[in-house]
């Protein structure tokens, strides 16, 4: 589980989070909505430890973030980060690997190499694997360094924003495959996502953020609502039943 308590960030005069507090329970996938500058990659960042909490606190099954043990916390949770670009030449194959660094210290064991091996084959990266990152399209990239993400095996999995420079295929792809870690391996995935659409088809739970607060926090049922995303999002939003789910279209 991850406990959120009071969760707040400062910069200055400005509030970019302010007290943000709730539970996301261990297994399946919660996605973090919003509008922009909402606040919702600080609090992806914070409870990563990625950057300091002005206030408040995060625990990861007791564990507390802010002042737990780097090596230990590293092995519990992983994070992808919007702007995941390395200055290094670097083939697939050998960004996935590094996702082993907390288990290996660099030195890959027999066990870190199949871990490597079952990730390129999740992300379906292995025609690329010897293909260095420079020479991929965006969508390639992000899959590769998702693929570096799992690589880690931790039982907690924070993306910020997967979908960057996916198309529509691929989207729907990189939501199945986060889908099957958490239903096939077990994992916690929380994830920004700027669609509502995938938010809906494929989470479990909604966290929905506005001017740095928690907004809403439920099921997809509960928050994909006309009422709730249009005062969200400041812009009407109508809500269909397709093919069991809730997809919403949107205009002004």
């Amino acid at each position: 589980m991850i406990k959120i308590s009071g969760l707040g960030k400062r910069y200055g005069h400005t509030v970019v989070v302010d007290g943000v507090s709730l539970e996301i329970p261990a297994g399946g996938l919660t996605a973090i909505i919003g509008p922009n500058g909402a606040g919702k990659s600080t609090v992806l960042s914070m409870v990563s430890r990625l950057l300091p909490a002005s206030s408040g606190s995060v625990l990861v099954d007791g564990i507390d973030v802010m002042h737990g043990d780097t090596k230990a916390l590293a092995k519990r949770l992983a994070i992808l980060r919007q702007d995941n670009h390395l200055p290094l030449r670097l083939t697939v194959r050998d960004l996935v690997a590094f996702g082993r660094f907390p288990h290996s210290g660099g030195r890959l064991t027999l066990a870190d190499k199949e871990h490597v091996e079952r990730a390129i084959g999740w992300l379906n990266l292995g025609e690329l694997a010897e293909r260095f990152l420079d020479e991929l399209s965006g969508g390639q990239r992000q899959r590769a360094f998702v693929a570096m993400v799992l690589c880690q095996d931790t039982d907690y999995v924070l993306l910020d924003e997967p979908l960057n420079n996916l198309d529509m295929r691929h989207a729907v792809d990189m939501m199945g495959i986060l889908r099957r870690a958490a239903d096939d391996l077990g994992k916690t995935v929380v994830l920004v996502l700027h669609d509502i659409n995938f938010a809906s088809c494929y989470t479990d739970r909604i966290i929905a953020m506005r001017d740095g607060r928690l907004a809403h926090y439920g099921t997809p049922q509960e928050i994909i609502r006309p009422e709730v995303l249009s005062a969200l999002y400041q812009l009407e939003i109508a809500v269909h039943e397709v093919g069991g789910h809730r997809i919403c279209t949107y205009y002004r």
